[in-house]
């Protein structure tokens, strides 16, 4: 019979994942109770914005058992992303007329492809060790995912909020099993920010407020993903031209020297997002953003965002006819959303044009 708490077990469980194609594996307990005490003092001050499902689950993120009754232990996973065919990030981000996609959704959405694999693990645990109790989740629920990878060894949370690997920086997905069995654990990771705080200042939001402390309200990824309203004023400037997602905090942590390109094709740019010019992302209609987006993980926002999104991008763009001229066309939109937009993007093109 397996003895499932051995070493060795969980050493079997490892290289079933790796085989699997995920590029690290690690086995966490479940106490997080520092971590919920944060959770709770993060929700309580606000910074969680429109995200009403985290306030919804509260504590229950901190509590796996809570989640999945039973659960023991959390198998987690990452899988590098970054993109090496991308056009250089630095470069898309100094060319005002292109439009900057988050590297990490240049390709084809993750989610499905890492809960399919991890549930290709749990299947194959199961044909060793019989029927187990598990859940898959790929930022499917309410998970602490960085708190349970730190645990299990694949990382410590940088002063940015994201995860750093010592020897991967941070461009990962992250997923995790959730099983009843009672795997021997790995040793959580250490700390390693030290007095660097490269990261506090290269948000261009300031969403940073504090090392460790972040007001998701200014984030642009919160901004151009999770926001369904209007994005404040005074944060569309700063936003340049970034239309989905935000890389800059990534881009500036050291740590990120040594990551690795990643092994799958899938995450590979599709459609030109490495780098487009804004005014042709502008001109898509409904019908072509479904078509062009189809498997991305930026389809979910919607066309009325997506247009939301790039008007902006659009108004901080240099003054140019061809953006004016993108912006005019959409200036009787249907959507509210939109027309507020892009009505502020003709004016701050109009401010430049006689500045």
């Amino acid at each position: 019979m397996t003895d499932v708490a051995a070493p060795e077990f969980a050493a079997q469980v490892k290289r079933l994942a790796l085989g699997l194609g995920f590029d690290e594996v690690g086995i966490a307990g479940v106490t997080l109770a520092a971590d919920e005490a944060r959770l709770l003092e993060w929700l309580a001050a606000g910074f969680h914005g429109e995200l009403h499902y985290m306030e919804r689950f509260g504590a229950r993120r901190a509590r796996p058992a809570a989640i999945k009754p039973g659960t023991l232990r959390v198998i987690s996973v990452r899988l590098d992303y970054w993109p090496a065919t991308a056009r250089d990030a630095a470069e898309v981000l100094a060319d005002g007329g292109a439009g900057y996609v988050s590297r990490y959704a240049l390709g084809r959405d993750y989610h499905k492809l890492m809960r399919n694999r991890l549930q290709h693990l749990a299947d194959a645990l199961g044909a060793r060790i019989g029927e187990f109790g598990h859940r898959v989740f790929v930022d499917t629920g309410p998970v602490l995912e960085k708190p349970l990878a730190r645990d299990a060894g694949l990382g410590w949370i940088g002063k940015h909020t994201n995860l750093i690997h010592p020897r991967a920086g941070s461009y990962f997905f992250l997923g995790e099993l959730y099983t009843d069995l009672p795997l021997a654990i790995d040793l959580p990771a250490s700390e390693h920010c030290g007095t660097c705080s490269a990261c506090l200042p290269a948000c261009p939001t300031g969403a940073i407020v504090a090392p460790y402390r972040l007001d998701a309200r200014r984030c642009i990824s919160y901004l151009t993903i999770e926001l369904e309203g209007s994005i404040p004023e005074p944060l569309r400037a700063p936003m340049g031209n970034r239309i989905y997602g935000c890389d800059d905090c990534q881009l500036v942590c050291p740590w990120n020297k040594f990551a690795r390109a990643t092994k799958e094709f899938a995450f590979e740019p599709r459609h030109g997002l490495d780098g487009e010019r804004l005014t042709s992302l502008f001109a898509w209609t409904e019908s072509e953003f479904d078509t062009q987006l189809g498997g991305s993980a930026i389809r979910r926002i919607g066309h009325r965002r997506w247009l939301r999104n790039i008007a902006v991008a659009l108004g901080n763009a240099p003054p140019d006819v061809k953006v004016v001229a993108a912006l005019e066309s959409r200036r009787e939109h249907p959507s509210a959303l939109v027309r507020e937009h892009v009505a502020w993007a003709l004016a701050q093109q109009a401010g430049k044009a006689h500045g």
